[in-house]
């Protein structure tokens, strides 16, 4: 393999742009051309394609965002559009493509290796929830964004003696928002994997109230629901002081932390290594700290294992009394 390419898709997540320095920068170690696409799926397909040098990226680890940026493509979940991708591919005379991305990227990534264009999945998205691996390049830095949120809002809760509800993305998957009300001492936290009942919610603030506790934090995934309509149930049961902090788009955000870039940089090297080994069809993940590779396409299939996010829950459930 002479040539590879190079893209992120999906949601961005800060880290990605280390993956790509790793992608570019192993890759031309090993005398193999490197290829940006620009734009995501929507850039491979119009054929926004040019050739990355050393310096092309250059001073891009510590930025969050992705230097190719992305975008969606409706486009591009049709065998039509699938195709097209392929026959710019070809045009540069790219081999391999190494995709950078979450959920979404790996069906395009999947689609692309069973119409026998070998590709390589890199595992980023702030969700922390892709198949086959522990961690995805760009949840670190998202958890302390949202930590940080929460410390500062804490303050202000004390300050009011309020509730807080405190949003987090988390559409299908609630690590971001376990971790971080786990970390940031959270009374509750709502996830979209368990059921909640705000009748025990209710209790728990009114006895934390009768023990002389002023304020209290809630930490609520996307995925449950609107902050702002959990806010409004609570205040008709409880009539406690409730303001709610959606933190948005912010969390996507900022300087990677050194976790994020290390992760990011081990795993976009690895994803080069196996198309030198004309493995395509594969995405790579860590796991007990170490690097792994697996079928993209089982993957995709497969459920996560949910066993230490439901310990974490019981634990943050513990811990909340």
């Amino acid at each position: 393999m002479r040539k590879i390419g190079v893209l992120t898709s999906g949601g961005d997540s800060p880290g990605m742009n280390a993956a790509i320095r790793a992608v570019v920068r192993k890759a031309i170690f090993h005398e193999i051309e490197v290829y940006g696409v620009y734009g995501g799926y929507a850039g491979l397909i119009t054929g926004n394609i040019k050739k990355l040098e050393l310096g092309s990226v250059g001073d891009i680890i510590h930025r969050g965002g992705t230097m190719l940026q992305s975008a969606r493509c409706p486009e591009f979940t049709t065998k039509e559009g699938q195709q097209k991708g392929i026959e710019q591919l070809r045009e540069f005379g790219i081999e391999g493509l190494v995709v950078i991305g979450g959920d979404g990227s790996y069906r395009g990534a999947k689609a692309l290796t069973e119409l026998g264009f070998p590709c390589v999945g890199v595992p980023g998205t702030i969700d922390n929830d892709i198949p086959g691996t522990e961690f995805t390049i760009g949840f670190d830095t998202a958890l302390n964004t949202v930590i940080d949120a929460i410390d500062k809002i804490r303050d202000t809760a004390s300050s009011h003696e309020r509730t807080f509800i405190i949003e987090v993305m988390g559409r299908d998957a609630g690590d971001l928002a376990l971790w971080a009300g786990l970390a940031g001492g959270a009374e509750t936290i709502l996830i979209p994997e368990e059921k909640y009942d705000m009748n025990d919610i209710a209790d728990k603030l009114r006895r934390g109230n009768e023990r002389g506790k002023k304020h209290s934090i809630i930490v609520i995934a996307e995925g449950v629901g609107s902050g702002m309509d959990f806010a409004r149930q609570l205040k008709e049961e409880t009539n406690f002081d409730t303001r709610v902090s959606v933190l948005g788009h912010m969390q996507r955000g900022g300087t990677p932390t050194a976790s994020d870039r290390v992760l990011a940089s081990r795993l976009g090297a690895k994803a080069v290594e196996l198309l030198l080994e004309d493995k395509g069809g594969r995405a790579v993940g860590i796991v007990q700290n170490r690097l792994v590779d697996y079928d993209i396409i089982e993957a995709l299939n497969e459920k996560r294992e949910m066993l230490d996010l439901l310990n974490l829950y019981k634990l943050s459930q513990e811990l909340s009394i």
